[in-house]
């Protein structure tokens, strides 16, 4: 698919507000992600990202403000707006009595695909990852990295146009992490928009084409990393980890 970023966005979210209680999770957030872009969510522990990306997922319903996937309102008409979606939380649920394949199967029946093109995708998958050698062992066997490839590939087995990952590589080795990256920079390149979390902030420094930095629920900067740098008026050799700390312990908002 030719990587086009025009017409409706992948993501929009208008003044989103989401409340616990007293605490204030999210303070009418906005975020316009276009097809085909890959964008890092960034913030500190409890600054409201993994509250904003269960509301985009459905799991949670925002108290106030407008979240649409390809122009679809995700309240009005969730089924529907969860069609191009795929989500995986940083402790994504897989069925351990299940084989590698059985679970791809499983997931494709879910989103009724039919037998015919879900098992040559689920292979494609499992080749892909370097897990195709597994594809008849059950899940409760698997390594942390192992679970954490098996996830990626059951959220991309109906060819989802946006994926929101939250912390994907947490727990991962080198070469499971290499492999995920390179995966998640072709899914981009193959047109599809990938949102993502990640305190590693070299992955986010590497991959995304965009960053938007949250903090107390409100996105206090967005940006290319160098436009980001130029906003604080730093070096072009400012690391992300430097700028991070700079506005997340700041009143500063670019």
């Amino acid at each position: 698919m030719e990587n086009q970023k025009g017409g409706a966005p992948a993501l929009e979210i208008r003044g989103v507000t989401k409340s616990f209680g007293i605490k204030r999770a999210v303070c009418g957030l906005n975020l316009r992600i276009p097809p085909g872009e890959f964008y890092a969510l960034l913030g500190p522990n409890g600054a409201g990202k993994t509250t904003t990306l269960r509301m985009v997922a459905g799991l949670l319903k925002p108290d106030s403000g407008w979240i649409s996937i390809y122009g679809i309102d995700v309240v009005d008409q969730p089924e529907r707006a969860k069609r191009p979606l795929a989500w995986i939380p940083d402790e994504p649920l897989l069925y351990d009595k299940l084989n590698a394949m059985e679970y791809l199967e499983f997931v494709a029946g879910l989103w009724g695909l039919e037998a015919a093109q879900a098992q040559p995708r689920a292979e494609e998958l499992l080749r892909w990852l370097n897990l195709w050698g597994q594809q008849q062992t059950r899940i409760e066997s698997f390594s942390r990295g192992m679970r954490q490839k098996l996830s990626l590939a059951g959220a991309l087995i109906h060819d989802p146009k946006l994926l929101i990952l939250d912390e994907p590589l947490t727990g991962l080795d080198v070469a499971a992490a290499r492999q995920v990256k390179d995966l998640l920079k072709q899914i981009v390149r193959d047109g599809a928009s990938v949102v993502l979390t990640t305190h590693i902030l070299e992955v986010a420094e590497r991959l995304a084409e965009r960053i938007g930095i949250i903090r107390n629920g409100e996105l206090i900067a967005e940006g290319t990393l160098d436009e980001l740098r130029a906003r604080q008026g730093d070096s072009q050799n400012t690391s992300l980890e430097d700028l991070f700390l700079e506005l997340t312990s700041e009143g500063t908002t670019v």
